[in-house]
């Protein structure tokens, strides 16, 4: 790993921008350079070097992207409000370089002055405060990463901990943003570089085979590199080629991810062939295909259908006369620009211009990411939600008008539904891919034509849809809904969690106990009045496990150990007799007679979370049913049954009680090799145990894949389900045996 170049003075900076030939306020620069300088006197990198030597190689990296004064003035102060608290401050800033610099630095600057005592929250919050900043102005990502690509660049220095949290962080959170902002030569470097501290073995493995490789061809592409050129030539296009090889990052994502081995990675050698315009593209294209065979399915054009990051080329992947595939990426100079430097390019190539509507709708789901994360409160559900919505891979589909909607991976119909418009998904009641109906939680795949069905009857999206969706867009917008139209409803369900929360205390209490404690948790966590903690609640604008901790304190200062035993306040505060119930086996709860037995119906598995009914069985106690399971609505419409229905639902903490559940799982899959390694390495990652696999092959060659799984409840076999349709080669899957 190369490392980098120790400046302490702006000389090198200076003549750098001097000769990019832009405009530049010089003065201006060398007055931040000053200023910092003489704040962070005194201070020093863990390495030793003066810490001035870090804001000036921000800067430097800054000005290799182009971007303006006031991003080089940003980069050389982004560390003196933080770190030189005492001795200078934003107003200062803004006093001495403009509003622009202090903004810009305030969005680079973490949250010192509010404590918060979980550092997780601390740290997200941090994030979220950069996202806000970012959506107001992209140019705060930009510094951000560059800050970011040189921490990387020195973390030898730092401990081994140190080394793995920040590059985990890099990997998770920097890496997939550079992505989306489509400047692939940082995201690449930071993607080596963490690599080579989460997993060095495995790195290390990867990059002996790309020199072992590179040594073993070496003349390989000076001689495609000859015959390419004098086949462009010959029909008088005007081009540059360059040669490339895959970084070892994109290597080793695709051998551990995919279970490849190094010799299956089809496009470790690359040619990249850029022309004049985007007709020469397609000329180009045609020329290679002439002189190489290529391989069926490499073939892809982002240049018709951009990536959502305004990535455009055309791929092919062919083979060479040795045998040896290699890819051709095709694009025209302004293709190229943004390719390497993404939204940034409009910076380094048009003076800083941006290009009004267009740049604007390129930079759209900046201000989407920043909406919806900015209302996620729970830290868990803030770092999932962030990672799906910036790191997943896209799938692109068609709408019945034949526009195309990005949607990052394993999305379901519903989350299409909601990219379209609010009122779209408020008013679906199902929807068709390719003409054909199909559930809700379907996931669509690349190229399928998707069309919402929807209904001005409909009474809006149901509760349900918040375990179905998985963009954050989605479950934002479903939220809305429900905070704006259904608050009644939300207050009843809001005050029943908390219900079950006091219940896990296992001590009575009254209801103006109940009011006192809920009062204080609601003003202590800035609501007005209960009723607007119990609305959040409800419409899942928080959750629960927010404010366990203040409900737990709260009530054991104001229901004390020696307080008389009273009537449990019931949610809707009428006091009613509790109906006598019996805990059977398996985490359920039944009516009836003690010493009931219970078991769970083979025919339709039941989970935690699904809504049961129990069957008295001849000699076999109580039967235990989904209450949509096909029998149990077959046996409703015979009236020798009517008697022998008992209610039943699920104890509340049945999910821990009891390790797992028999959950069955139909996969409809192309044939593979591969199928069977990837579906169990998929569950095996997620931790799930494979109970029965077998398969079966159809009349059209495909193949069902018949599974029965451990599995918590039903959120569990949702994101099984999920993650499972996302697999290469699976078609669709389905809970039970057909």
């Amino acid at each position: 790993m190369t490392v980098p170049e120790i400046h302490t003075d702006i000389t090198f900076l200076l003549k750098t921008l001097e000769e990019s030939g832009k405009k530049y306020d010089l003065e201006k620069i060398r007055e931040a350079f000053q200023y910092a300088n003489s704040l962070h006197e005194g201070q020093f990198r863990i390495s030793g070097e003066a810490y001035i030597s870090h804001p000036i190689a921000v800067a430097e990296i800054v000005a290799g992207l182009g971007l303006d004064t006031d991003s080089i003035c940003a980069a050389l102060l982004h560390d003196t409000v933080e770190d030189c608290a005492d001795r200078t401050n934003l107003a200062e800033v803004e006093q001495k370089f403009g509003a622009q610099v202090a903004m810009l630095v305030d969005g680079l600057t973490k949250i010192v002055a509010i404590h918060i005592d979980n550092k997780e929250e601390a740290h997200i919050e941090n994030i979220r405060k950069m996202l806000l900043a970012m959506a107001k102005d992209i140019r705060v990502i930009f510094i951000k990463l560059c800050d970011r690509l040189h921490n990387m660049r020195t973390l030898a220095v730092r401990g081994e901990a140190k080394q793995r949290t920040t590059a985990l962080e890099t990997m998770q959170v920097y890496a997939p943003l550079a992505h989306r902002l489509g400047m692939q030569k940082i995201k690449q470097e930071l993607e080596n570089i963490s690599i080579s501290y989460l997993d060095p073995i495995g790195y290390q493995e990867v990059q002996n085979d790309i020199d072992r490789k590179y040594g073993q061809n070496q003349g390989f592409m000076e001689s495609v590199h000859s015959r390419v050129q004098q086949k462009l030539e010959e029909n008088g296009i005007h081009f540059v080629l360059k040669g490339r090889i895959k970084s070892a990052y994109s290597i080793y994502r695709k051998m551990y991810s995919q279970n490849k081995s190094f010799d299956q990675i089809y496009d470790f050698y690359a040619l990249r062939v850029i022309v004049d315009t985007e007709l020469e593209c397609y000329t180009a294209l045609g020329l290679i295909h002439e002189m190489y065979k290529s391989i069926p399915g490499r073939f892809k054009d982002y240049i018709s259908m951009p990536k959502p990051n305004m990535y455009r080329s055309l791929h092919t992947t062919v083979i060479g006369r040795d045998g040896i595939p290699f890819e051709v990426q095709i694009r025209t100079w302004d293709m190229h620009h943004v390719a390497e430097y993404g939204v940034a390019a409009h910076w380094k190539y048009k003076s800083g211009q941006k290009s009004g509507e267009d740049m604007d709708e390129r930079l759209e789901w900046v201000s989407k990411l920043a909406e919806t994360e900015s209302s996620i409160q729970d830290p868990d559900e803030f770092m999932s939600t962030l990672k799906t919505d910036i790191f997943n891979d896209e799938t692109y589909v068609f709408t019945p008008k034949g526009d195309v909607i990005a949607l990052p991976k394993g999305s379901t119909v519903i989350d299409f539904a909601y990219a379209i418009h609010s009122a779209v998904g408020n008013k679906m009641v199902g929807a068709k891919i390719n003409g054909m109906i199909v559930p809700i939680d379907r996931v669509p795949q690349t190229g399928e034509i998707v069309e919402v069905l929807t209904s001005s009857a409909s009474h809006g999206p149901s509760r349900d849809w918040l375990k179905i969706v998985t963009t954050s867009e989605a479950r934002n917008k479903i939220r809305q809904w429900f905070k704006k139209e259904q608050r009644a409803d939300n207050i009843v369900v809001g005050r029943g969690i908390i219900e079950t929360e006091f219940k896990k205390y296992n001590r009575p209490y009254t209801e103006a106990q109940w009011d006192e404690i809920v009062g204080n948790v609601a003003q202590r966590n800035g609501f007005a009045s209960s009723d607007d903690l119990y609305n959040t609640l409800g419409y899942g604008g928080m959750a629960i496990t927010k404010i366990a901790t203040k409900l737990r304190d709260e009530f054991d200062r104001v229901v004390k150990p020696e307080t008389p035993e009273v009537p449990v306040m019931e949610v809707d505060q009428v006091k009613v007799a509790a109906p006598r119930k019996h805990r059977g086996t398996g985490g359920i709860v039944v009516d009836g007679e003690r010493g009931c037995q219970v078991k769970f119906a083979k025919c339709c598995n039941p989970l935690p979370g699904d809504a049961v009914v129990g069957f008295i069985t001849k000699g076999f106690g109580i039967s235990v049913h989904k209450e949509d399971c096909p029998n149990i609505l077959l046996s409703r419409g015979k009236p020798e049954n009517a008697d022998r229905f008992v209610s039943a639902h699920w104890e509340e903490g049945s999910e821990s009680a009891f390790a797992a559940y028999e959950a069955l799982l139909q996969i409809h899959a192309h044939s593979s090799m591969t199928l069977i390694a990837n579906v169990t390495m998929a569950l095996a990652d997620m931790k799930v145990s494979i109970l029965a696999i077998n398969t079966q092959k159809k009349g059209d060659g495909s193949i069902l894949m018949n599974l029965t799984i451990s599995c918590k409840n039903i959120d569990h076999y949702h994101s099984i389900v999920s993650r499972l349709k996302g697999l290469k080669d699976v078609i669709d899957v389905v809970r039970g045996f057909s």
